[in-house]
């Protein structure tokens, strides 16, 4: 028996499995490499402790190597741990349960035997006990087309297609413009609202200057007067403004009965909103600096000559002290806007309102939503400061020309009516707790009564209130049932503070769950639920769907809630029309075609395709919404929804790890017609998925087609989905009209 080379020679097999592999970092991988690293030293005869470094570079050849035999002959020597060529159930199970924990599959792990005898049954058929790699090298090849190789997707897609997305050499300037052509026609909307509302901006900042210019205060203040007042003039129109874009009754009405929304983009309300108060605070900058630091400083220094114009502004004897402006009216008034508006501006920023400063106590109460809700409620004295600080101008004393009341009357008012439409309409739409739904991934589901005359349309949300937890906040949330529902439904994710004490509230009248998801109805043996307020239904860009023959939803996460309320929706009109064309049929006595319900005097509905991909994390997540896929998959019996569900939590098709997966899922999938990773009737597939390879499939089958893309989840991925569909706007003759989530 030969001796182990010295550790200086040799390469220890335990050092070697765990850091060679790439991306195998976490603790199941580590056991899956050296699971890996056993079966080639198996294969091999190799019994000591360390390898050489010619062996080394053979054991990168063979798990390099990306031929399909070779593939298969590593995979089947990690699961035949004697060598004798045959794999036994419970070296299955084994590979299995190993395969299952380095995906993070519990539910897997849990039926790990169910599913070795499943192996056994569909593939021992000689009932031998044991199983051959021609087995599973059949297995392979008469399953669907996804293999060791790797995922072939969008291989056999259009060459020529391909070579018109290919960038093409063109010279910086026509680059530059051609970036420019496009942006211009992807953001026509925008780009005219922000040259509209910088052009009133610049009108009003010149008037104001030209006309201080042209005043006796400026030969002793200078320019200084002249920037403080054209900034003051642009102040009152955006503390005007910011208001209307959270008059979400006024825009959704706007948005849904008007013609405005062919040219005011109402779903960008939110980022507009946000960039008005960046204005202001340039604004407020310009204003105060130029006063403060200019302007006072100069009466000070001022002669008595030059002074003597400016008395009956700033008194007729000449301030000797700069005390004598900051204790007046107008900067004591300015500076508490400031200090208040500076507050409200740092808890809105996304570090403070989703809670990623950590502060130590008690300062951590300044982050969180809770923190952001009430301190943009200091507005409402900011406004009274506001107004004040308009009365008690220094150089305008005529009522008429103190403007800032006439500009915040009418958005003022308007945002009044609004808080009040909501008072009244969530007295009025009272709503019963039917089911509540707690599920994995901290996701909890709200199911409720329908208010009488309750409308909605399917991709629109609602806000909730529960006095349990505060009287006073209202939080938004899409809403997940269709509106042929006979009730509604919303799912959040408790992440914030206002939506771990809802839940906490809720599993308190529930009784505290005793499995990992529990479902709760309201009735006799229970006690009564907190009470629920609703208002709504408000506009989102989702719900412009119905204005598309084909579609593509995509969701991240919980940001798939519009998305299902949508898919229901579409199955639901579907088969609404498939009932009514049936019902012509009898009466007519021949068979019609498919229409529309405008053709029937109904409303119209043009969705024929939606392609819908939803990408998670972890398996549990696939609960959510598990009945609603399986209904889906269940009715829409002419594949108008096409379901992609990707988890990213299982190595991607082609990884070793994931290779055993993959056949227990086609055999399952063939024997029960379900999914062993969702649960649902949909195939899942592994890894993320290929946004291009979508988007390209579609431009293929629907040439000359509008298509919406509509989006709800995390912001990294939308400048990568935006550029998709407007490169494949551009080159191809498919239109892919991009909207994003802006809640």
């Amino acid at each position: 028996m030969s001796l182990p080379p010295p550790p200086l020679m040799g390469y220890s097999l335990a050092h070697i499995s765990v850091n060679v592999l790439v991306g195998m970092r976490n603790r199941e991988s580590k056991e899956f490499a050296c699971e890996l690293f056993d079966a080639l030293a198996r294969s091999r005869n190799i019994s000591c402790g360390s390898i050489t470094k010619e062996e080394l570079r053979e054991f990168w050849e063979q798990i390099s190597d990306p031929s399909f035999d070779s593939r298969l002959r590593t995979f089947f020597d990690m699961i035949d741990k004697d060598g004798d060529g045959r794999i036994t159930e419970d070296e299955v199970r084994k590979m299995i349960i190993l395969s299952a924990s380095a995906n993070q599959l519990s539910n897997i792990v849990i039926q790990a035997d169910e599913y070795a005898k499943l192996f056994m049954t569909e593939l021992d058929h000689n009932k031998l006990g044991y199983l051959t790699i021609e087995n599973l090298e059949m297995l392979i090849l008469q399953g669907p087309n996804r293999s060791l190789t790797g995922d072939n997707e969008g291989r056999g897609l259009s060459r020529m297609l391909s070579q018109k997305l290919r960038p093409t050499h063109v010279n910086l300037v026509q680059r530059k413009y051609r970036d420019f052509h496009y942006f211009v026609l992807d953001n026509w909307q925008r780009v005219l609202v922000m040259a509209l509302w910088i052009g009133i901006m610049a009108a009003i900042f010149t008037y104001k200057y030209i006309e201080y210019k042209n005043r006796a205060v400026f030969e002793v203040l200078g320019h200084c007067v002249c920037m403080a007042k054209g900034a003051a003039e642009t102040l009152k129109l955006n503390m005007a403004l910011i208001l209307l874009p959270v008059c979400r009754n006024t825009i959704t009405w706007l948005r849904n009965k008007t013609k405005l929304a062919m040219a005011v983009p109402f779903d960008d309300n939110l980022n507009f909103h946000k960039l008005i108060a960046v204005a202001i605070a340039l604004g407020v900058g310009i204003h105060g600096i130029s006063h403060l630091a200019c302007d006072f400083p100069r009466l000070l220094i001022a002669s008595s000559d030059e002074y003597s114009p400016l008395g009956t502004f700033f008194g007729e004897e000449q301030p000797t002290s700069y005390w004598h402006f900051v204790k007046g009216w107008e900067v004591t008034t300015g500076i508490l806007m400031v200090v208040l508006m500076a507050i409200a501006f740092t808890l809105a920023f996304p570090w403070f309102r989703r809670s990623r400063v950590r502060l130590p106590k008690p300062l951590n109460k300044l982050t969180g939503f809770n923190a952001f809700w009430y301190s943009h409620h200091l507005f409402i004295i900011v406004y009274g400061l506001l107004i004040i600080h308009g009365i008690k101008l220094y150089m305008t004393h005529e009522w008429y020309k103190k403007t800032t009341w006439m500009y915040l009357a009418v958005p003022v008012a308007l945002y009044l009516g609004e808080r009040l439409i909501r008072v009244f309409r969530s007295s009025i739409n009272s709503v019963k707790i039917l089911k509540v739904a707690v599920y994995p991934g901290n996701v909890l589901a709200l199911h409720m009564s329908k208010p009488q005359g309750f409308k909605y349309k399917s991709g629109q949300y609602i806000f909730v209130n529960c006095a349990a937890v505060s009287p006073f906040e209202w939080h938004p949330f899409y809403m997940t049932s269709a509106p042929m529902d006979d009730h509604l439904s919303i799912h959040m994710r408790t992440l914030g503070d206002w939506t771990r004490q809802l839940k906490l509230v809720f599993s308190e009248a529930c009784q505290p769950p005793r499995s990992f998801r529990s479902d709760y109805l309201q009735g006799k043996n229970y006690p009564n639920f907190p009470r629920v307020l609703i208002d709504g239904p408000y506009a989102a860009p989702s719900q412009d769907y119905r204005n598309y023959g084909v579609v593509l939803l995509l969701g991240l996460g919980i940001g798939s809630t519009p998305m299902i309320s949508i898919i229901k929706d579409i199955v639901n009109n579907i088969m609404s029309m498939e009932e009514e064309e049936e019902a012509n049929s009898l009466e007519e006595g021949t068979a019609a075609p498919l229409k529309s319900r405008s053709d029937s005097g109904a409303h119209s509905f043009k969705t024929r395709k939606a392609y819908f991909y939803w990408v998670i994390r972890e398996q549990g997540s696939f609960d959510w919404f598990k009945g609603v896929l399986d209904e889906v998959a269940e009715l829409d019996t002419r594949g108008i929804v096409e379901m992609h569900n990707y988890c990213t939590s299982v190595y991607e098709e082609g990884d070793a790890r994931s290779v055993i997966i993959t056949m227990l899922q086609s055999l399952n999938h063939a024997k029960n017609g379900l999914d062993v990773v969702s649960g649902t009737r949909i195939t899942s597939h592994f890894g993320k998925p290929n946004f291009r390879n979508a988007f390209k499939g579609i431009a293929l089958n629907h040439p000359n087609t509008r298509v919406g893309v509509f989006y709800c989840g995390a912001p990294a991925l939308e400048p990568e989905l935006r550029q998709l569909a407007s490169d494949f706007s551009h080159k191809t003759t498919t239109k892919f009209e991009f909207h994003k989530e802006n809640m």
